[in-house]
């Protein structure tokens, strides 16, 4: 992950590759420099916003305009602006989300560069936050797979214009205007440090191919993090699956060579007052099993574990923030293939809550493996379970490929968990649970079927989910099938594949739980 500097010194007065400030759309229609260049605008004797119009540039969000350091007055060599969208009302801020992304626009664009000097508007300690976060996600770069082309692997730390074509990242970030002696500005940049880093954690796991990141091997790495953050870990292999009656999870994972597993990864605090269950559906690769995937729709499909990868990223971020609350995290890993040994079309499994389940399409596997996963988690009684996963195609044709569905057995929770999923710069939307589409899921031989009507099949999965948690515990499902993976350009701090989506919302659940109020 880049460098982080935090520094009170004028933007002119940074030595860097590039400086960034913020443009914004002005009243009259020209761009206007937003605070934080202000001395960078002196440099250029006042006229910076007027040269940067004539360059074209209309301080829209997600535009970006370099041009040359004057001769005298930086010691940078180049500006950077980066559009913010309409400037806010007088005496108003700008808004975090706005921050962050232009942050991370400006991150993306000096992709191979050494160091860039980020003089956004910075005023109090959430601004300093958004900034901080948006610059390193923005500075995120998968390179694992990526040779350099000269036969000689990495070079080393100086960027040059091959870096920059195999995605090298920027090396170091320096915000300015942040104080970094200041308790309130240092918490908020190392808060969106662990952030950065643990969206990261989350990005790289969905990126690597399903050939390198099996159950086997996700387990392994929550073993890694457990015993580097003292958290408590258990592991339960296919034998201990069979023992224990974990018949979704065993059901999905049988047709592959790669066995199943159930993580469970728990993080605690001596002065916790409330806990947290996260469930993670972590398929690491989802052909659909019998019921094949058509052409098209299987090149994807390492990132079926993004729910899992979010829950990992989310426990690790509360140990390394301190939070105060237990958090337990559950992660059901399966690779879902079809073979003479999977699950067929008709097929019944004994589920671990005791429910009998008809699978009538194999490519319907998450649910079974939450339903297990979520039985479990409600035997520990915590205050609220929250799963999250890339469940349904039908969410994604509900809301898009940019936001996630929220359902939940209780409305006020539903509202709370979309409403810090809104803080933390993370598209959702409260979804219904409509109690007539349960019928859909009756089965002539079993206590239900795995799908249901195909209108609202997303909604149809969350009630099918519904069905294996206790009445009595709080609980909120997030359908992360549309943002889990970008397949499009990359767009302010979001990358092209793996995007860590839920890792933030989750870490604001588990701050709010241990600020003592859950809804």
């Amino acid at each position: 992950m880049s460098a982080l500097t935090l520094s009170t010194s004028s933007a002119t007065t940074q030595r860097g590759d590039v400086v960034v400030i913020g443009v914004a759309k002005g009243s009259k229609g020209s761009p206007v420099v937003a605070p934080g260049g202000e001395t960078v605008d002196k440099a250029y004797g006042g006229k910076l916003a007027a040269t940067l119009e004539a360059l074209g540039a209309s301080g829209g969000e997600g535009e970006t305009t370099k041009i040359p350091a004057p001769p005298t007055g930086l010691k940078a060599p180049v500006v950077m602006a980066v559009g913010l969208g309409e400037a806010p009302g007088k005496n108003e801020p700008y808004d975090l989300e706005t921050l962050r992304r232009a942050a991370g626009t400006a991150a993306r664009a000096l992709a191979g560069t050494e160091k860039a000097v980020f003089a956004l508007p910075t005023d109090d300690a959430p601004s300093v936050g958004a900034v901080t976060e948006g610059a390193l996600l923005g500075a995120y770069a998968f390179t694992a797979y990526r040779s350099t082309g000269d036969g000689k692997g990495k070079r080393g730390a100086k960027a040059d214009k091959k870096d920059q074509e195999s995605g090298a990242p920027l090396a170091e970030v320096v915000v300015v205007g942040a104080k970094a002696r200041d308790k309130a500005h240092k918490a908020a940049a190392d808060r969106a440090q662990v952030l950065a880093a643990e969206v990261a954690r989350a990005r790289d796991l969905i990126n690597t191919p399903s050939n390198d990141l099996t159950p086997v091997v996700f387990a392994d790495q929550a073993r890694k993090a457990a015993e580097q953050h003292g958290l408590d870990i258990e592991v339960m292999d296919e034998d201990a699956l069979a023992k224990g009656g974990y018949g979704g999870i065993l059901g999905v994972g049988q047709g592959s060579e790669n066995p199943p597993r159930l993580v469970r990864l728990a993080y605690r605090h001596p002065k916790a007052k409330n806990s947290l269950a996260l469930v993670g559906k972590g398929i690491t690769y989802d052909s659909g099993g019998i019921s094949l995937k058509p052409a098209g729709h299987n090149e994807t499909m390492k990132c079926d574990m993004s729910g899992a990868a979010a829950v990992f990223a989310a426990v690790v971020s509360a140990a390394r923030l301190g939070l105060r609350v237990n958090v337990t995290g559950w992660l059901a890993l399966a690779e879902n293939m079809p073979s003479g040994s999977a699950t067929r079309p008709g097929d019944v499994l004994n589920m671990y809550s005791g429910k009998t389940v008809e699978v009538l399409n194999t490519d319907a596997e998450g649910r079974l493996v939450l339903a297990d996963a979520l039985t479990r988690a409600c035997e520990e009684s915590p205050d609220a379970v929250v799963d999250v996963a890339t469940l349904t195609g039908a969410m994604v044709l509900a809301l898009g490929n940019r936001t996630f569905g929220v359902m939940s057995n209780d409305d006020a929770f539903r509202g709370t968990v979309h409403e810090l999923a809104d803080e933390a710069g993370e598209a959702s939307w409260p979804m219904p649970m409509p109690t007539h589409l349960r019928k859909g899921m009756d089965s002539p031989v079993a206590d239900m079927a795995n799908i249901g009507e195909r209108p609202g099949g997303g909604l149809v999965a969350g009630l099918f989910l519904k069905e294996f948690v206790d009445e009595d515990v709080l609980w909120a499902h997030l359908d992360i099938a549309g943002p889990a993976f970008n397949e499009s350009g990359p767009f302010g701090y979001t990358p092209k594949g793996g995007t860590g989506s839920g890792v933030r919302t989750l870490v604001r659940l588990a701050e709010r739980a241990a600020a003592g109020d859950l809804t």
